[in-house]
């Protein structure tokens, strides 16, 4: 949730340090702050807002060394102010760290470290790990934070440096992600890839319990014994340029409309058409292990868990096996049975979705096959998984995703073809799959130029206070997630319910000012939604009506109507979210929300 960058190098830290705080700001933050070596000093800057504020108070200053730290905070221990931003520093303000993640124990930490003298600023976990790290430092700070970390119960993603070591920079990694770039001269530490990918593609990936010590010299990574541990150089698949907005007034509006292209990165090479199959290499070890599954367990949250909502409808109606789908965050709190035909499959854009991880783990340790779609690769979930298949559509920045729950729609549809065909699907159904999914980024691009007509219609709800999302069968979790897209970055309030339980209860919220989106394409329930909006209508409730092109009788009950090209019906979710997102997006511009940083959210939540 919280971003780290650390560097060392040929060049002056400070610039760099910010850039990267910068690439890092989607990940959502309430402050942030720096430390750079000057003149054998560490100077630590903090501020509280966005990294603006931290860049005026560094105005004027001259910052000229090659090492440093830097941090933005999303408070979970302490409100936002400088004092509890980070970096934080020991006793003698010679030891500087920043940390993601939350230190469990750090009540009883901090009580003895108080006993034994040593004093608090902050209101913090994170200031117990600097003053442990004082209090076993003997002239090496490696040793000194294996120590720490020893007594550390939690999670954490951390950087430090100490003034009496200026050509060392140390990290560590439990449960939070951090990975090392590997420049031309240089070395960057960070706790995403687009903090680093305008210095380098060459990264290599810290697993949990592992420590890297950097100077001039290179790195060594060993772990919380002191073995050495022996990593692979991985290589970033996109560029700096898919980073950008690229003429977009948001990262948001730029990821709705590369919709078209994230579908056909996600479906390349995985088609075989004449034979109606689905191949997809990430599965291809274990393909006789998903011929004997007789059960699956999607884990998953917030849009992602739309998404395996979805895929349970396609898995069971095509692939005919039962499915299951959970909360991550519950997962581990209840008793799952779980046995040898039971395949788990965690689904997470960032593949570092702290609940979706302990879910695999949890699941893993039952000795269940666990599989994952994940969009970041060499990410914890993609490392922890037994197999599974990335989405390939680059970085998607803004926190509200867009493509990411499109591409993972996409890729349920090739796991469906590719079990079903396994078990009783024609060649006929297999084909007809594959050909309409080629189809689609065609008829998203009707969709987006619907654009003006859509934000049109976000100008004629903006000032509503509430909206009721509907939908059934393989759109009902399409409701749902357009109702959280609203919510996320309008701050409007939503409801999405199924058409069908509106009637037990809802159904009293309704009235002139409680405005309903239905998501009615022409499909095997058109009829019930057909009823369910006549329904909304006798009780003067307002309408939007997602429709399949073509359909004149939905006029008879609004003029509110956005068409979306016909498709198989287990794929209209992909075309359906689309005007949702748009209309999202609308609603909150012309509220004048900032869009790619909702408050309160985080992109990637890597904390329990």
């Amino acid at each position: 949730m919280c971003g780290i960058v650390g560097y060392i190098g040929k060049n002056q830290a400070l610039p760099i340090l910010l850039d990267g705080l910068k690439r890092l700001e989607y990940r959502g933050y309430d402050s942030a702050g720096i430390a750079v070596f000057d003149q054998g000093k560490i100077n630590c800057v903090k501020a509280v807002g966005k990294i603006k504020e931290l860049e005026n108070k560094l105005a004027g200053k001259q910052f000229d060394g090659n090492i440093g730290i830097a941090h933005t905070r999303w408070a979970t221990h302490g409100e936002p102010n400088e004092i509890n931003a980070h970096p934080h520093a020991d006793c003698a303000g010679k030891i500087f760290v920043v940390h993601n993640g939350i230190v469990e124990n750090y009540r009883e930490l901090k009580k003895q470290l108080i006993e034994e003298g040593h004093k608090f600023k902050s209101e913090t976990d994170t200031e117990v790990i600097v003053h442990l790290v004082e209090k076993f430092y003997q002239g090496n700070l490696t040793l000194a934070l294996q120590s720490a970390l020893k007594l550390v119960k939690g999670a954490y993603g951390l950087a430090l440096i100490h003034e009496d070591e200026p050509q060392k920079l140390v990290a560590a990694r439990h449960g939070s992600p951090l990975l090392i770039g590997l420049g031309e001269g240089e070395t960057i530490v960070a706790s995403d890839v687009s903090a680093i990918i305008r210095h380098t593609k060459q990264v290599i990936y810290l697993d949990d319990g592992e420590i890297a010590e950097i100077n001039g010299d290179g790195f060594k990574i060993v772990n919380l014994n002191l073995e050495t541990v022996s990593k692979d150089v991985k290589e970033v698949e996109w560029d700096y340029s898919q980073a950008e907005k690229q003429g977009f007034s948001h990262f948001m509006l730029k990821e709705i409309f590369e919709q078209g292209e994230s579908i056909k990165n996600s479906i390349r090479g995985r088609r075989i058409v004449e034979d109606g199959k689905a191949k997809l290499g990430g599965l291809e070890t274990i393909n006789d292990r998903l011929r004997e599954i007789k059960k699956i367990i999607i884990v998953a949250c917030g849009t992602a868990r739309h998404a395996g909502l979805i895929g349970e409808y396609m898995l069971e109606e095509y692939a005919g096996i039962p499915v299951e789908v959970e909360y991550a965050s519950e997962f581990r709190y209840r008793k799952p049975v779980l046995d040898q035909s039971t395949a788990i499959l965690a689904i997470s854009q960032s593949g570092e979705t702290a609940d979706t991880l302990a879910a695999v783990k949890e699941a893993k340790e039952k000795g269940v096959l666990a599989l994952g779609i994940v969009n970041a690769v060499g990410s914890t979930i993609a490392r922890e998984t037994d197999a599974g298949v990335y989405n390939h559509i680059g970085p998607e920045i803004s926190v509200a995703s867009t493509k990411a729950f499109t591409s993972q729609l996409a890729i349920l549809a090739l796991f469906t073809v590719l079990l079903g065909r396994q078990r009783e699907m024609s060649v006929i159904t297999g084909k007809r799959i594959l050909e309409e999914l080629e189809l689609l980024p065609e008829k998203i691009k009707m969709i987006l130029d619907q654009n003006e007509k859509i934000k049109s219609l976000a100008e004629k709800y903006r000032d509503a206070k509430h909206f009721l999302y509907l939908g059934r069968k393989y759109n009902k979790a399409v409701a749902s997630e357009g109702a959280l897209k609203l919510k996320e970055i309008s701050y409007v309030h939503a409801e999405g319910m199924p058409s069908g339980e509106m009637k037990h209860g809802t159904i009293a919220l309704v009235d002139k000012d409680f405005p309903s989106i239905f998501i009615a394409p022409t499909d095997s329930v058109y009829e019930k939604n057909l009823s369910n909006m006549e329904e909304i209508k006798a009780r003067g409730g307002q309408m939007v009506v997602i429709a399949t092109e073509g359909n004149e009788e939905i006029k008879n009950i609004t003029n509110d109507v956005i068409y979306i090209p016909k498709t198989l019906e287990m794929l209209t979710p992909i075309l359906a979210n689309i005007p949702l997102q748009l209309f999202a997006y609308h609603m909150a511009t012309q509220r004048g929300c900032d869009v790619d940083k909702p408050r309160n959210l985080a992109k990637s939540v890597t904390v329990e």
